[in-house]
């Protein structure tokens, strides 16, 4: 009965992402963004933010600075993070 019920619910539930931004910035050059996105399925909002909360806290994402970390709910961010200077390079690119 209850798996019944979750594959009638599930198409309603909304999708999770989580999207990375890592900016670069070469002198002389424009600033380059690079967009990674890692899709969850419906309704797996326990396992894209247990991912988010992973990347965050690991030690490579903070050396690749300035990134830029969002976790989003269809299609709409509910948590962010940055590290480094991330509204400059926003401008500039």
């Amino acid at each position: 009965m209850k798996k019944l019920i979750r594959k009638v619910i599930n198409p309603f539930l909304p999708s999770y992402e989580v999207v990375c931004t890592n900016y670069q910035l070469i002198p002389g050059m424009p600033v380059n963004k690079n967009q990674s996105r890692h899709s969850f399925g419906k309704g797996a909002s326990v396992e894209a933010e247990a991912f988010y909360s992973k990347v965050i806290s690991s030690d490579l994402t903070r050396m690749m600075a300035p990134v830029e970390i969002e976790l989003t709910k269809r299609g709409k961010t509910i948590q962010k993070a940055k590290f480094g200077p991330v509204e400059n390079f926003k401008r500039a690119a």
